[in-house]
């Protein structure tokens, strides 16, 4: 039986990959994100069906949820999207910016969510289990300085997580969390240092093999293609480089 799974924030990053590669599995992807132009792309690379939404949106949630609901049961749901924005303290970050990650990591969690939960259990029915993975960040669950907004964001999303996996106690729908450190992708500390792209390059200047978008695709697939008994609550997933928030700069190399 052909599983269906509907990807967020697929425009870019961890989002195409996991689409990507649930594809080169097998899977029937729905991709989600903003930009169409992105998905027109991805589409026609990867044969994925696309949505174009924006997630704070309830109108267009609804939207998104009914578009996927006449196709069918759902077997997996993974919420990719969202973002930061700035490195600043909490005495001078930007308000904006901080109401921007909330609604982008939690709200925009909250709504998909419970938008597809519906889908997700005539999956669940169908096949036995269902899946909701939710990409957070290690700064969900460790501070750093400069992390003050998206912090925040990020431990309000791992809590909703763990809240979400507590409520469907009893369901055959495993709740999975997937928490990534430091992953190189085209736009994620772009779009944090409003497009300053020396900052950007920077973060990731002199260390040793940050993650990539593939890697975090990695986990989350397997994770998904686990017997449906078995049940990864949290994966926390960092490159070697990266033994705290703070990743090492310069070569690894064996301590004699």
């Amino acid at each position: 039986m052909t599983r269906r799974a509907v990807v967020t924030g697929a425009s870019t990053g961890i989002g195409w990959a996991t689409v990507s590669l649930l594809r080169s599995h097998g899977w029937e992807v729905v991709a989600v994100a903003r930009r169409a132009e992105r998905l027109e792309r991805l589409a026609a690379e990867t044969g994925a069906e696309v949505f174009v939404a924006d997630l704070t949106d309830a109108a267009q949630v609804s939207a998104l949820a009914e578009r996927v609901a006449a196709d069918g049961p759902l077997h997996a749901l993974v919420n990719n999207a969202g973002g930061a924005r700035g490195l600043d303290s909490v005495e001078s970050g930007d308000v904006d910016d901080w109401r921007w990650m909330f609604e982008a990591n939690v709200i925009a969690t909250k709504q998909v969510t419970g938008a597809l939960l519906p889908a997700l259990r005539d999956g669940a029915e169908e096949t036995g289990s269902g899946d909701i993975v939710t990409v957070t960040s290690i700064a969900g669950h460790t501070p750093y300085a400069g992390g003050g907004g998206y912090n925040a964001a990020k431990f309000a999303e791992h809590a909703l997580v763990a809240v979400l996996r507590i409520e469907l106690a009893g369901e055959p729908l495993r709740v999975i969390e997937i928490a990534p450190g430091m992953v190189r992708t085209e736009e994620f500390s772009l779009n944090r240092f409003g497009g300053d792209q020396a900052r950007a390059d920077g973060v990731y200047a002199d260390v040793e093999a940050p993650l990539t978008p593939d890697d975090v695709a990695e986990a989350i697939v397997h994770a998904l293609e686990l017997p449906g008994h078995v049940n990864l609550d949290l994966v926390t997933v960092k490159p070697v480089a990266q033994p705290s928030t703070q990743a090492l700069k310069g070569p690894l190399r064996v301590k004699r």
